[in-house]
């Protein structure tokens, strides 16, 4: 008897460290992808000023070879380095988030069955069951410049919402990432709404939060990001002539909290 009862006790202050454990792995997640957060609005402000920067320089420089000026070689300097600041730190956005967005853990076995059987089913939807991203292609999402949900796309998200709505779903999370392709907008209408692809990559994003949110999904749960034309997963066409495949919204599923 005193053998089961000491065994039960074993067992009991076990689970409470396994518990405390994972409570501490979690809130230790937390305040590393917060600090990481932080780093990252700062590098997106500090490149929103670069590239006023860099649009002044440019200017300046258009005037400058109208007059024959001697501060040609001059700006053409500052532009040039300015371009290579700007890139490397759109490269270090993109490395940090992604690595903030897929830091989350897996996903059930039970979980990730059901979005794979969704995807499948979908042939606007792919999922990458290793990071737990359900992708939606945009071009079926929504129309040409257009942050509104097609109807013929409602009901796909209405599944996926339902899928995380289950036993196996509901204690997660979902991070809603639009993104674009390189062509810039054009039409002054559209331009009026969206100055810019990050603007529209973000209020896509936004629109598939709303169909969400009206299926039930809690707005706790859900966070909206964009990242306009600067994370391709694939080569955009010459002359700013886009990708397709670029033209998507991620939704990552992350667990609740973090």
């Amino acid at each position: 008897m005193r053998t089961v009862k000491l065994l039960a006790i074993i067992l009991f202050c076990s689970s409470v460290f396994l518990i405390n454990g994972c409570n501490s792995e979690l809130e230790s997640l937390r305040i590393q992808n917060d600090a990481q957060q932080r780093r990252i609005d700062e590098l997106l402000a500090e490149v929103s000023s670069a590239t006023l920067q860099l649009d002044q320089y440019k200017r300046q420089l258009d005037a400058a070879q109208g007059k024959g000026n001697i501060e040609i070689e001059t700006l053409q300097k500052q532009i040039a380095a300015l371009e290579g600041d700007i890139a490397k730190k759109n490269e270090l956005i993109s490395s940090m988030q992604q690595r903030l967005l897929a830091g989350g853990a897996a996903l059930p076995v039970e979980l990730s069955t059901l979005l794979e059987d969704f995807a499948k089913s979908n042939d606007m939807v792919t999922y990458d069951s290793e990071r737990g991203i359900v992708k939606f292609k945009s071009d079926l999402l929504f129309d040409k410049g257009s942050d509104q949900v097609a109807s013929t796309a409602v009901a796909a998200i209405k599944s996926l919402c339902g899928i995380l709505n289950t036993e196996e779903g509901k204690n997660f999370d979902v991070v809603i990432a639009g993104h674009t392709d390189d062509i810039p907008i054009q039409k002054p209408a559209t331009r009026a709404k969206h100055p810019t692809n990050w603007h529209l990559s973000v209020h896509r994003a936004i629109s598939v939060k709303d169909v969400m949110e009206q299926n039930d999904i809690e707005s706790k749960r859900m966070s909206v990001r964009g990242f306009g034309e600067y994370r391709p997963i694939a080569p955009n066409g010459p002359g700013k002539t886009g990708n397709e495949q670029n033209r998507r919204v991620e939704i990552y599923i992350v667990p609740q909290g973090t």
